[in-house]
């Protein structure tokens, strides 16, 4: 969502710099923006489909890949039903517009219950959260941080991440408006992030314990005079429910659990509930926990209580200009959860999907619904799902792998077709997603760079033609590519924006290459919204109160032990997994380092640079040791993303930095306990010396 300039000779990208008139991001540019030549131009991007030959590959004609590909799908349907056949979308689904426009027909023609997606190794506790308690997994506020007072974060560190279910550019300089005009920051986080290094206060947390510090917040506010509803006041429900709950989890029983002193919670709570603007913001080290949804629960909870949600300077609901979240609860979509459950593990459905902790289960297991075959749309779960060692051993047991990604990664070397799309900077662009979750309202389309290379497909292209051949009756294959290029994304771009509430144009929108500021968010938006049955906001969803009583009360009391607990990590120059490719996002030092706290490493005899053993009941690693108090004692830290040592992957520069894969260590056992999202932090793991 920053507004770059791109300097091209021809056909060859030269540079990417920030574009000081784009009104959202005014200049700002981070690392992995100025790395797109190297997306673009990279040896090892993969240009014409590719078809397993032997233990090998090569390159097909679009016509012969794509016809093996639907045809080695539909025998699969034939023989075993739609559910044999399973689809992955990686996160970067959600930031392209054509996957984004035509990729969930693609999902539903498959009529397929073995749907996967990075949203369950990411937000899914989130969406869970809104959708028990407003009625729609939509309306998850954003921090209005431009104009806050008091900015408590959670769980997350937008400074490196530009915000995350918080769409906002340059951090670095919202955090610092936040403390010129008199404002606090505060971070609760285990490692002393970026955003903790800028912020007014730090509260090392033990992870995992997130739900139980919120928790204790409540109990202060509704023992004090905190709570204030504001114009919400007669749309709220469960208020009661929830008092009684948090009425036993004080302070001083949560204090040894949280590793945090009674008397700073206390303190924290209190001046959250008594600033004049305040918001509570939590992400992905919030979501993927033991208690994610819970944590998510109280998050909202706490802004809710103190008067935050619906203000101005709180959490606000963003007025994008194409309101996908809106229409969706127009159309009646507002989510689902737990109206089935995957059949080997019995893991909770959630708007169609199952959590990805359990794919590998679903393809090893024998039945029916077993799965038998696998889509996969830019992804790259070997390196994003936990115990991604298990799930590569089962993606090569698979009858037939269809990829739709530009390269041959971890996770690509195991299909049997690999159909490449064209590469960022050649397709058009509008953010129908993140613009949701923007902390000011925006509009800016992107017209292409450069053309495609001659032969280059869209994504959504090669989804549309790998449905029709695969799904639709022969006589009607050409009648549905032919609708689906017909209604083209930019044709639905159109569509939509006319539609919103700014009456935009496609037009207007290109005669504004640097997009448009359409003001600042506004209050007032959340009561239309609600979808529950009575109108009204649960503050205490039945089931979110008896998993806290059945499980969270219990861990109330306990405390440390000896045992080191793992936790992931951000950086600025590294994308999830698919970027290790650039030659200057990996050069110089290493970034694939195990934190060590300086007491843990004297413990077990570790030194900088030392080689350590990092192993759970999933498996071990071997990492290279940094010894730093970022981290807590009795906590480690190992970024994810890397792993890229993998025989059969074409990666050059990503191999000579291949880096050890955080998911070869996270368990597949390890989640939420709700919504089965991935719980990445709070594993328990051990560490020795490797000589």
């Amino acid at each position: 969502m920053c507004g770059v300039l791109v300097d091209v000779d021809g056909e060859r990208v030269r540079s990417v710099r920030g574009d000081p008139d784009d009104p959202f991001s005014r200049g700002y540019v981070c690392p992995k923006a100025a790395a797109l030549p190297d997306l673009h131009d990279d040896p090892d991007r993969v240009r014409k489909p590719l078809v397993r030959a032997g233990s090998g590959w090569r390159e097909a004609s679009w016509e012969e890949a794509v016809d093996r590909a639907a045809s080695g799908l539909a025998a699969i349907r034939r023989r075993h039903g739609p559910d044999a056949v399973a689809l992955y979308y990686g996160n970067p689904v959600a930031h392209n517009l054509g996957l984004l426009t035509h990729g969930l027909a693609f999902r539903q023609a498959l009529r397929t219950r073995n749907l996967y997606s990075a949203s369950s190794a990411d937000q899914l506790p989130q969406m869970l959260a809104a959708l028990r308690m407003y009625g729609h997994f939509g309306p998850i506020p954003v921090p209005d941080v431009d104009r806050t007072d008091f900015f408590l974060v959670i769980g997350a560190n937008p400074v490196v991440s530009n915000g995350s279910l918080m769409s906002a550019p340059d951090m670095r300089g919202r955090l610092d408006g936040i403390r010129a005009r008199g404002g606090r920051v505060a971070v609760v986080d285990p490692r002393r992030t970026e955003t903790a290094a800028r912020a007014d206060e730090h509260l090392a947390i033990r992870p995992g314990s997130d739900a139980l510090l919120l928790a204790a917040m409540l109990h202060v506010v509704f023992s004090g005079d905190g709570v204030r509803l504001g114009p919400l006041a007669d749309r709220v429900r469960g208020l009661d429910a929830l008092a009684a709950f948090v009425h036993d989890l004080p302070p001083e029983r949560v204090a040894r659990r949280t590793g945090l002193d009674a008397g700073t919670i206390r303190r924290v709570a209190a001046d959250f509930a008594g600033a004049p603007r305040a918001a509570c913001y939590g992400r992905v080290g919030l979501c993927t926990q033991r208690h994610g949804t819970l944590a998510a629960w109280l998050q909202q909870a706490i802004n809710l209580v103190t008067g935050r949600l619906d203000e101005v300077g709180g959490m606000l609901l963003p007025t994008p200009a194409v309101d996908v979240l809106g229409i969706s609860a127009r159309l009646g979509s507002r989510g689902t959860f737990d109206r089935w459950r995957s059949p080997a593990r019995r893991l909770p459905e959630f708007g169609g999907e199952l959590p990805v902790a359990g794919l590998a289960d679903e393809i090893e297991s024998a039945g029916p619904r077993s799965v038998r075959a696998l889509i996969t749309v830019a992804g790259n779960p070997v390196l994003s799902a936990p115990n991604g060692r298990r799930l590569e051993r089962a993606l090569n047991t698979l009858e037939h792998v269809v990829a739709v990604d530009p390269y041959l990664n971890e996770t690509t070397r195991h299909a049997h077709v690999l159909l490449p799309p064209v590469p960022p900077l050649a397709r058009a662009h509008y953010d129908l997603a993140l613009n949701a979750f923007a902390v000011r309202n925006v509009a800016k389309y992107v017209e292409p760079v450069v053309a495609p290379a001659h032969g280059e497909r869209h994504d959504w292209e090669i989804l549309a033609e790998l449905g029709a051949r695969a799904l639709a009756p022969r006589p009607l294959r050409r009648l549905v590519v032919g609708a689906a290029r017909a209604l083209r994304p930019e044709r639905l771009l159109d569509l939509l924006l006319r539609a919103g509430p700014y009456g935009l144009t496609l037009a207007r929108l290109r005669a504004a290459p640097h997009g448009l500021d359409l003001g600042p968010l506004q209050p007032g938006r959340v009561a239309g919204r609600i979808a529950t049955p009575d109108g009204r906001i649960d503050a205490a969803p039945e089931e979110f109160l008896q998993e806290a009583r059945d499980r969270l009360v219990a861990e109330a009391e306990g405390g440390a032990s000896s045992d080191l607990v793992l936790i992931g990590r951000r950086e600025a120059r590294s994308n999830n997994s698919w970027m290790h490719n650039s030659p200057r996002l990996v050069k110089g030092p290493r970034r694939c380092t195990l934190l060590v706290h300086p007491d843990d490493a004297a413990a077990r005899g570790l030194a900088a640079g030392d080689l350590a053993e990092l192993a759970s009941e999933a498996g071990a690693v071997n990492v290279s040791v940094e010894v730093s108090d970022t981290v807590r004692p009795g906590v480690v830290s190992l970024p994810h993303g890397w792993g890229h040592h993998r025989g059969g992957v074409r990666l050059a520069v990503a191999a000579v930095h291949a880096g050890e894969s955080a998911n070869d260590v996270t368990s597949d056992r390890h989640l939420d306990t709700l919504s089965g999202n991935a719980a990445f932090n709070g594993l328990r793991v051990t560490v020795r010396r490797v000589s």
